[in-house]
C-alpha cells in the first residue's frame, strides 16, 4: 500500500491546490438534486484525481460521485472510490470545511484513504497494515482514536448543515452531551480519528460509497470501530452505491452501547 499511499496523497493535493485556485473565484452553482449543488470546482477537482488514478493504475476502476456509474468497476477486485470535494456547501458558503476524499476498496473493504483539507494545509491518510496520520503545517503525527469509556467525557461529530432531533434523543440515552460541529464527512472522521471526537452517528441513506470508503480505511487504521446502524459492517463496490442502512462510526469503546441506543430510540418514536 505504499506506493497507493504516496500517489493518492498526491493526486488529492493536486486537487486540493485546484479547489484553492477557484475558492474564491466567481463559479456558477447546479444543482443536482434537492439539496445536491455542484460547481465547477467539482468537476475540476474530479478531472484531476480521475486522470492521475487512471494513468497511474489502468488494471483499477474508479467509482467518482461526479462520474456517471457504468458498472463496469463490478469486475474489478481493486476500486477506487473519490469524492473530488466533499462539503460542497462549505465551499459555497466560503467555510473552510471541505475536503478531497479518495479511498480505495480491495475486494469490498476499504484498506486507504485520504481526506484533505485544502485551505488549511491538513490531511488525514492511512491504510491497512500502516497505520492512520495527520499531517499539518510540515509536521506529521501518527493517529489513534481516544480511549474515553465515559459518555459524560465523549463528544460527538455532527453536521454543520443539518440538525437531527433523532440523533440528538440518542445522545441523550447515551449520556454524551459534547458536541463538535463540522462540514466534511471526512474530516468529522478526522476528528474522531484525533481522538478530538468520539463518536458520529448518521442515521439516513444519503451517503454513498465515496462519502465512506477514504474516512472508515482512516478511522479503522487509528483503531475506530465502523458499521451501519444495525452492527453490520459497510460493503463497497456493489451494484447499489448507497449507504442504505445510515453509519455508525466510534472509537470502539461503546460501538455496542452506540447501537443499543439508536435501536431503543427508534422504537420509542
Amino acid at each position: 500500500m505504499d506506493k497507493e499511499l504516496e500517489i493518492a496523497r498526491n493526486v488529492a493535493r493536486d486537487a486540493g491546490c485546484k479547489l484553492m485556485e477557484l475558492y474564491k473565484s466567481d463559479y456558477q452553482v447546479q444543482w443536482k438534486g434537492y439539496d445536491d449543488p455542484v460547481t465547477v470546482a467539482d468537476h475540476a477537482a474530479n478531472e484531476i484525481i480521475v486522470r492521475q488514478l487512471n494513468r497511474c493504475f489502468p488494471d483499477d476502476a474508479v467509482l467518482s460521485e461526479e462520474l456517471p456509474d457504468d458498472l463496469s468497476r463490478l469486475n474489478k477486485d481493486r476500486v477506487w472510490m473519490v469524492d473530488p470535494m466533499d462539503g460542497t456547501k462549505q465551499f459555497i458558503d466560503h467555510v473552510d470545511e471541505f475536503s478531497v476524499m479518495i479511498g480505495l476498496a480491495i475486494e469490498g473493504v476499504p484498506q486507504l484513504g485520504v481526506v484533505f483539507n485544502p485551505v488549511k494545509g491538513k490531511m488525514y491518510y492511512g491504510a491497512a497494515g500502516i497505520g492512520a496520520f495527520v499531517e499539518e503545517q510540515w509536521s506529521t503525527k501518527r493517529l489513534h482514536v481516544a480511549p474515553t469509556s465515559d459518555p459524560s467525557q465523549m463528544a460527538i461529530a455532527l453536521s454543520r448543515s443539518h440538525h437531527s432531533p433523532k440523533v440528538d434523543k440518542i445522545c441523550s440515552r447515551l449520556g454524551v452531551t459534547g458536541k463538535i460541529r463540522h462540514g466534511s464527512v471526512g474530516l468529522k472522521f478526522g476528528l474522531l480519528a484525533e481522538g478530538l471526537a468520539h463518536l458520529y452517528i448518521h442515521l439516513g441513506d444519503r451517503t454513498n460509497q465515496w462519502d465512506s470508503c477514504g474516512p472508515e480505511a482512516i478511522l479503522r487504521a487509528a483503531g475506530g470501530v465502523i458499521t451501519d446502524t444495525r452492527g453490520e459492517l459497510l460493503t463497497y463496490n456493489g451494484r447499489d452505491v448507497q449507504n442504505r442502512h445510515g453509519i455508525v462510526a466510534s472509537n470502539g469503546v461503546i460501538h455496542e452501547k452506540i447501537l443499543d441506543a439508536i435501536r431503543l430510540s427508534l422504537q420509542a418514536i
